[in-house]
């Protein structure tokens, strides 16, 4: 009697184990690493901040403010929302001295209509860098890969 050869399933998971890590290996050293993944969560987060502070403002009629503090990496939004930036990314605030709370510190004030004050948030990491820009007309956020110098 002749038996048939064939793979094992230890044999096939071990094979899968390997290429799941190679993958996650690949993409880390494509994205930048750790840091890199740091950059573009931290940017969606406060992104994700402003637009709910701008839905805010919209929902109950009364101007709402976001705060950042590039010193501390944190920030704060209404309703008691808040977060850290990691202190390996680097924050540079660009917006009204009206609407400052204190020095160091940024705002962005969203009205009821939707507008704001405006401004731009930019995080970095070593070589790249994530705009996120406020329009003040509209109030829209819009997130932008930004170029950074060599």
């Amino acid at each position: 009697m002749h038996r048939a050869r064939g793979v094992s399933l230890l044999e096939m998971l071990l094979v899968i184990a390997l290429i799941a890590a190679i993958s996650v290996l690949a993409l880390a050293a494509m994205s930048g690493g750790r840091e890199g993944i740091q950059l573009r969560s931290s940017t969606k987060q406060v992104a994700a901040a402003l637009r709910f502070t701008r839905t805010h403002a919209i929902a109950t009629g009364a101007p709402q403010r976001f705060t950042l503090d590039p010193v501390r990496h944190t920030w704060t939004a209404p309703m008691g929302r808040s977060g850290v930036v990691p202190p390996t990314l680097s924050i540079t605030f660009t917006g009204a001295r009206e609407v400052q709370p204190k020095r160091g510190e940024g705002a962005i004030v969203f009205f009821p209509d939707g507008a704001s004050t405006g401004g731009r948030v930019q995080l970095g990491a070593r070589k790249a860098a994530w705009n996120i820009d406020v329009a003040w007309l509209t109030g829209e956020v819009k997130l932008k890969r930004a170029q950074v110098a060599p």
